[in-house]
């Protein structure tokens, strides 16, 4: 017989596991137990988000670096402060953990990927800098897969407070009784918000780093 909450405790701290693949099943004991809004939390997560004023706040102003792009060289640092980094270097991730996981195992740790400037703010800022090359976002890699960690450090704080409330060990499903001592979890934003606080110390991982010939094999296919 399944301990489905204990099994989701353990592949979360496995970094062996992609978030992608234990998500479904995240989602699967998230409606066995009626929790309607982590259901379509962890769906949203899945997926991506299609409306920003709906993205969490750790999905928010997520820090990049401006570059530019050189005839030459290709896409360089722009001449940039601090306070113009601050200012314009900052994008919401809306795409979902499958595809963010996609391009954290397609690179290999230190790169990034592009985000374009909106059209204003790139106005703005060339102007500020006195230049006219195109400019965007570079998001890098490690970023990115802080983005999953913290999804990933939420869902662990739902399983772990699941056993403590009595959820864990065997079981096919869950009595009514169970589903209503229960409810006070259904409360997706207050697990993100427990992950945010305890970043440096969640027990799970990011995302893992492919090896070259898994890289190679991804983009072929």
């Amino acid at each position: 017989m399944p301990a489905p909450v204990n099994h989701l405790e353990e592949r979360l701290q496995d970094s062996s596991e992609l978030l992608t693949d234990i998500l479904p099943a995240a989602i699967t004991l998230a409606m066995m137990l009626r929790h309607r809004s982590m259901a379509t939390w962890l769906r949203t997560e899945l997926d991506g988000y299609t409306d920003d004023a709906a993205l969490p706040a750790c999905r928010q102003n997520i820090p990049g670096h401006i570059v530019a792009k050189s005839p030459q060289y290709g896409w360089i640092p722009a001449p940039v402060n601090d306070k113009q980094t601050q200012e314009y270097a900052r994008v919401s991730v809306t795409e979902g953990i499958r595809d963010i996981e996609a391009f954290c195992l397609s690179c290999k740790k230190g790169s990034g990927k592009q985000v374009a400037l909106a059209p204003e703010p790139m106005k703005e800022l060339q102007k500020h800098i006195n230049l006219t090359a195109q400019l965007a976002i570079t998001v890098n890699r490690e970023t990115y897969s802080g983005v999953v960690r913290i999804t990933r450090g939420a869902l662990y704080f739902w399983a772990t407070s699941l056993i403590e409330l009595g959820m864990g060990g065997e079981r096919n499903s869950f009595k009514d009784a169970d589903k209503s001592l229960a409810a006070t979890l259904d409360t997706p934003e207050r697990f993100l918000e427990m992950a945010v606080e305890n970043a440096s110390q969640l027990p799970v991982p990011g995302v893992r780093e492919s090896g070259f010939f898994e890289r190679m094999f991804s983009r072929a296919g």
